[in-house]
């Protein structure tokens, strides 16, 4: 059997797939959701609706290994906080740092040494940020 003859019979069972969503279609009232908006990730506040600034001590280093001699600056020891947080946060950082970088293994890797930069914001996300190794 040629291809086109094969593509043509399995556009057929397509199209007679039922519609998973098709029920929602009757509903009526339903609410509408934001547009075009990302779920948004809160900042942790205190009782009194304060920023929360002791969530807790988060490890700073560089670290040059198995990397060829460039350097790249490693946040760990994250205690109480989620994936989605932490790549809320790596995103914040490579913007501010004007670099690339990424969440691996509970840790957030950006490229360079950003010491200073990723301390300044880990600081105002509420962390206690600490220079760790040598």
């Amino acid at each position: 059997m040629s291809r086109k003859k094969r593509k043509a019979a399995g556009s057929d069972e397509d199209s007679q797939t039922p519609n998973a969503f098709g029920a929602l279609d009757a509903l009526e009232g339903l609410p509408v959701g934001p547009e075009g908006s990302l779920p948004v990730v809160s900042v942790k506040t205190s009782k009194r609706g304060q920023q929360n600034t002791s969530r807790g001590r988060v490890d700073i280093i560089r670290q040059t290994a198995h990397r060829g001699g460039k350097a790249v600056t490693i946040a760990k020891n994250f205690s109480g906080i989620g994936l989605a947080e932490k790549q809320e946060l790596a995103k914040k950082i490579q913007k501010a740092c004007g670099v690339g970088g990424t969440v691996k293994d509970g840790n957030i890797e950006i490229q360079g040494d950003k010491r200073d930069e990723m301390k300044r914001i880990l600081t105002d996300a509420g962390f206690n940020p600490v220079f760790a190794g040598g």
